[in-house]
C-alpha cells in the first residue's frame, strides 16, 4: 500500500555534492519517522540520516556536518542533500519510512551512489 520512489543518485568527484530524492506514494500517513540508509560493497546497511515529523534529525556520526536531511510532509517527501561527498560515501541508498525502534517499515528500492574521481 505505501511505495518509496528514489531519485539523485549518481556519479560525482570527491568533494562534489548530490541531493537524493524520496516520494511516497499509495496510503501514507505524515507521522512518522523517515529517513536514508545505505549499504557499501561488502558492509552492512547502516542508518544515514532520519527525521521525524516534527523535523528532529538524527545523523550517522560519519556525515555530520555534511549530510543534511529535510521533509516536506505536505508532499509526503523528503531529502538527503549530501555535500563535501567521500569515496567512503558510496553506496546504494535506500529511502525508509515508519521507523519504529530503529526498524523501518517500508524502503526503496535502492540509489547508486558512487564518489570516484
Amino acid at each position: 500500500q505505501v511505495q518509496l520512489v528514489e531519485s539523485g543518485g549518481g556519479l560525482v568527484q570527491p568533494g562534489g555534492s548530490l541531493r537524493l530524492s524520496c516520494a511516497a506514494s499509495g496510503t501514507f500517513f505524515r507521522p512518522y519517522t523517515v529517513g536514508w540508509y545505505r549499504q557499501a560493497p561488502g558492509k552492512q546497511r547502516e542508518l544515514v540520516a532520519s527525521i521525524t515529523s516534527t523535523h528532529t534529525t538524527n545523523y550517522e556520526d560519519s556525515v555530520k556536518g555534511r549530510f543534511t536531511i529535510s521533509r516536506d510532509n505536505t508532499k509526503n517527501t523528503w531529502y538527503l542533500q549530501m555535500n563535501s561527498l567521500k569515496p567512503e560515501d558510496t553506496a546504494v541508498y535506500y529511502c525508509v519510512s515508519h521507523i519504529v525502534s530503529g526498524s523501518p517499515a517500508y524502503w526503496g528500492q535502492g540509489t547508486q551512489v558512487t564518489v570516484s574521481s
